[in-house]
């Protein structure tokens, strides 16, 4: 029996609240953004199979709209780790 899967209520970042006193920062950022387009790919894979299965309560604009927002956010997040390396690589390389 196919399940509804509903995008609204899958992809929320989750909640920060007490950790950004201990001194995150960047790294709770990190972690959230990683987890957020974690999210988005799991719900687009959903929405897929959910197609393929022919659910009627799933759309096929929907899944297009999830596979986009997936892909958009892994390649935004393949650009900052690229930045990150290069980052590091030009520190490593620094004259002292």
């Amino acid at each position: 029996m196919p399940t509804s899967v509903r995008p609204s209520n899958a992809v929320r970042p989750p909640s920060t609240a007490g950790v950004e006193g201990v001194g995150g920062g960047f790294s709770v950022a990190m972690k959230n953004a990683l987890t957020s387009v974690s999210a988005a790919q799991n719900l687009s894979g959903q929405l897929q199979r959910e197609v393929q299965m022919e659910n009627p309560k799933v759309s096929l604009e929907e899944t297009m709209v999830a596979i986009q927002k997936a892909q958009v956010g892994f390649q935004a997040t393949l650009h900052v780790r690229n930045r990150m390396v290069q980052a590091y690589t030009d520190i490593m390389n620094m004259q002292v």
